[in-house]
């Protein structure tokens, strides 16, 4: 799940941190870099578990609802909603059931969240046009949670504010890890019960060890990458850089020449978008332009070994993350 552009992002503000911080300990920082990739993860297995949540919930309305339809002789509610598949058999899944136990996180302190989530589902179309719907299929219990996550849960200032009080790490991870829930959803297998495979924490041992790779070159040889964008520009005037460029290029640099799996173009276009989207906003074209000329410097000193070719658009791109 803590795929590559993750780590990306996390190495950029941690060495922005290393920098800013008077008491430069890499060690620190490292264990600092990984702690926060691992509270990612944790946030991925909390968000599963706030679907199983509102689900229990719901059975207890129905409970309140069946009591009542049965004390009145009137008919008896629905338990469609309440005892959807999907989330049934995510409530039955080992390695989530196994990851809560282990990690000792609940939303028991959030009842009236969970409470107003159940409102918010209630009084919506999605859940409305599922509940009238003839559609039975277990095809159809998984859509309408994958939507109600869109549309209730994936944007949600509320939940905002919860996971900000929870830990510090998680308002930045949200929106990334959104994407892996949503993943997550589509990709359940009523055939495979409660052994449905999650998301790995890391899709293999190499991308598990980028992140301290990535790092600890960065901090080690900034002298010399800082040579390098020098060397590619006779006209650079550091003075006039947003400190965040620099930073940005300086890590860019390290991918090119640490990982010789991962193309040149990919690492370009990977560390222009997190320019645009951590520094100001003109550093993202400045950027392309200057890691493609570092790039061509140093591959005809002969310092980087890798071809050097066409950058791809951003949209719709089939980069190594994916």
């Amino acid at each position: 799940m803590i795929n590559r552009e993750l780590i990306r992002i996390k190495v950029v503000q941690l060495t922005y941190a290393y920098y800013q911080n008077g008491n430069r300990n890499m060690d620190n920082a490292e264990k600092e870099l990984l702690f926060s990739l691992s509270k990612a993860y944790d946030l991925y297995n909390y968000l599963l578990q706030l679907i199983v949540e509102i689900s229990r919930e719901e059975r207890h309305r129905l409970d309140v609802l069946t009591a009542r339809a049965e004390r009145e002789g009137t008919e008896k509610p629905s338990s469609k909603f309440a005892f959807n598949r999907f989330a049934v058999q995510l409530e039955e899944n080992k390695m989530l059931n196994a990851f809560i136990e282990d990690k000792k996180i609940t939303w028991e302190n959030d009842k009236e969240f969970i409470r107003s989530k159940c409102n918010q589902i209630e009084q919506s179309e999605t859940y409305r046009e599922y509940m009238a719907s003839e559609d039975d299929s277990y095809e159809a219990d998984r859509e309408v949670w994958r939507k109600l996550y869109k549309q209730l849960i994936q944007d949600n200032e509320e939940l905002d504010v919860i996971l900000e009080e929870k830990s510090l790490y998680w308002n930045d991870d949200k929106e990334i890890v959104d994407t892996f829930v949503l993943k997550t959803i589509k990709r359940f297998d009523p055939a495979n019960r409660g052994n449905q495979p999650l998301l790995p924490e890391y899709k293999d041992e190499e991308d598990r060890e980028l992140a301290r790779k990535l790092f600890r070159a960065t901090i080690l040889n900034a002298d010399t990458y800082q040579r390098y964008m020098s060397e590619a520009s006779r006209n650079w005037d550091f003075s006039r850089l947003a400190y965040m460029d620099v930073v940005i290029m300086q890590i860019a640099i390290a991918e090119m020449l640490t990982f010789p799996n991962i193309p040149i173009s990919v690492t370009i276009n990977e560390y222009v978008e997190l320019a645009k989207l951590y520094s100001t906003a003109r550093s993202g074209g400045y950027i392309n332009g200057m890691l493609d000329a570092i790039a061509r410097h140093l591959v005809k000193t002969g310092k980087l070994l890798k071809p050097i070719a066409p950058q791809r658009p951003r949209h719709g791109e089939k980069g190594e993350n994916q």
